[in-house]
């Protein structure tokens, strides 16, 4: 009883009360009522590619729709080739075919809610990238129609941190509020990245840890993450997202 009762705090403090501060906070946010009323034009947020000649990766996330943007984000990948006067985005859906490109501006809000970057390569370390990148979107297993579960995965976050796992020169990982990163590909339960710096186990998205220098330390439970970022100094708070430098 005493070890359930420590459980029990730990749950409540780590992971209850900021999902309901999140909640709170989302309430008194004004939102659109429905897709159809929402902002999916460009945030202006990347650059004109004609004016970045050189290769870009980019990983954004942003706020998602409707009650559940309180605690969740929504990410996707762009690319942009050497040269090229154009960007390349790539994401995960529920409806039509699972893995979309171009649906939306690179930079598009997502419900109206205006994105950020999670992660950035440039130049020739991203040209060197962009193989492997295209690779793993190519190989991502749940890719077919009928292979998107909002909760706990394998849905937008999933896909996304699926690539990031099989490309470690992103070098990140997606905030702790993008629900559905924790469900590893193929439904395994243990998955080591290709460079052998974060370790992850995940019982379907549901119950998991991942550690190493890239993770930090991480507990994550029911599609949400708490941890600590000793790298690059920080919290990883519940349905808050990442707060520190």
């Amino acid at each position: 009883m005493r070890y359930l009762r420590i459980a029990t705090i730990f749950i409540t403090l780590v992971f209850l009360v900021p999902m309901a501060a999140a909640a709170g906070w989302w309430a008194t946010v004004d939102r659109p009522t429905s897709w159809r009323s929402a902002d999916w034009s460009s945030s202006g947020l990347l650059p004109s590619p004609e004016k970045e000649p050189d290769a870009a990766i980019y990983v954004l996330a942003a706020r998602t729709g409707g009650f559940k943007g309180a605690f969740a984000v929504h990410s996707w990948i762009v690319l942009k080739e050497p040269g090229a006067n154009r960007y390349e985005r790539y994401e995960k859906v529920g409806w039509g075919t699972p893995i979309r490109r171009d649906a939306y501006d690179a930079d598009a809000a997502w419900y109206s809610n205006q994105p950020w970057v999670v992660a950035k390569l440039t130049g020739q370390d991203a040209e060197a990238a962009m193989p492997k990148i295209r690779a793993a979107i190519a190989s991502y297993p749940f890719s077919h129609r009928g292979d998107y579960r909002i909760w706990p995965g394998p849905n937008s976050n999933s896909f996304v941190a699926h690539v990031m796992r099989e490309v470690p020169d992103i070098d990140a990982v997606l905030p702790p509020n993008a629900v559905g990163r924790d469900y590893l590909a193929g439904g395994t339960w243990f998955a080591v990245d290709p460079d052998g710096r974060d370790v992850h186990f995940s019982l379907f998205g549901l119950v998991g840890l991942s550690a190493g220098l890239r993770s930090g330390f991480e507990i994550h439970l029911l599609g949400q993450t708490a941890g600590v970022d000793f790298l690059h100094p920080a919290l990883k708070i519940p349905a808050v997202g990442r707060v520190g430098i």
